[in-house]
């Protein structure tokens, strides 16, 4: 039986982590190099010279030709925080070096916050990995399929029309054997209508892929905007699930909701969704370069604009 190249690869330890960014002036060094590698540059009108003073433990730096006073974290996805950079870089490591993910809850055990303070921080973190993959667009050959998430209500509408179910896309780029997944794309969508898989294709795919579906009547749109489109016989069973045009999808949804069940029990997917789903997908994309994710996970955070709490709980599943 071969080797799992996924399962067995060299991760990041946790000794590695703590010699990286074990203290508050590491984790500072390694933000700084993320943001600005080339250094300083004033976020008002990019000039580099500037001059630095503390006020209320925080260094500032303040731009010596617009006189504009600025952080670290001024404008990123940390502003406003008033935990340790430390505890930040601890939680990004967790979040990507764990093989089945990790809750709030879980987060707040390890990181030593109340809960409140965990769920802003993985939504946060969340919120990041949302937007970083919010501009995949998948070519060549691309396996979709229509899932949902979440059950019926007692009382409640039963099938498709359940007010409970969130309707979702989940896609991935494969070669052209399918041997082996590439990228996936994995998105709430409002319904499984004419419109909103117009809107879904033009966003995420390239022109001219060559899809594979199992014929659901919305998916007829792929042959409009210029696809290739092959109804696969699903049929029923295990031989279904495991056809060479949608092998692989079926098996990113497996995990996907193993995942769900396994590690949250129960999400709010009406509301968050799409962070949950979006989170999936960046650890997916990103799964042969384990000790990469905490830097690159790190400098997007940097770069992504700030989130309050009122706009994290504003949460929405759909694009636009």
């Amino acid at each position: 039986m071969s080797i799992n190249a996924v399962q067995f690869q060299a991760g990041f330890s946790m000794p590695e982590f703590f010699a990286s960014y074990g203290t508050e002036a590491k984790c500072y060094r390694a933000l700084y190099q993320w943001r600005w590698p080339q250094g300083f540059r004033c976020p008002c009108c990019a000039g580099r010279a500037r001059s630095r003073f503390k006020r209320g433990g925080a260094i500032y730096s303040q731009c010596s030709a617009c006189r504009h006073q600025t952080s670290l974290i001024a404008g990123t996805m940390f502003q406003g925080t008033k935990l340790p950079l430390r505890t930040w870089m601890l939680a990004l490591h967790l979040l990507t070096s764990t093989k089945t993910n990790m809750a709030a809850l879980e987060l707040m055990r390890h990181l030593g916050v109340n809960d409140k303070t965990a769920w802003r921080m993985k939504h946060k973190i969340m919120q990041v990995m949302a937007e970083r993959e919010a501009t995949r667009r998948l070519s060549g050959f691309v396996q979709i399929d229509d899932a949902y998430l979440g059950g019926e209500r007692n009382g409640g509408k039963a099938g498709r029309g359940s007010e409970n179910k969130q309707p979702l896309l989940i896609a991935v780029q494969a070669d052209a054997t399918f041997t082996a997944p590439s990228v996936v794309v994995i998105e709430p969508v409002r319904s499984f209508d004419n419109a909103s898989l117009t809107d879904w294709i033009a966003r995420r795919l390239a022109p001219e892929c060559e899809v594979y579906t199992d014929g659901l009547a919305c998916f007829r749109c792929l042959e409009d905007t210029g696809h290739a489109h092959t109804k696969l016989d699903t049929g029923g069973g295990r031989a279904a699930t495991e056809a060479a045009g949608a092998r692989w999808v079926n098996v990113v949804l497996g995990n996907l909701k193993r995942a769900i069940s396994g590690v949250y029990h129960a999400i709010a997917q009406g509301k968050y969704a799409r962070r949950y789903l979006a989170e999936a997908a960046y650890r997916f994309n990103r799964r042969f370069r384990l000790p990469e994710m905490l830097p690159l996970l790190a400098t997007a955070m940097m770069r992504c604009k700030p989130c309050p709490e009122p706009v994290l709980r504003m949460a929405s599943n759909y694009h636009g």
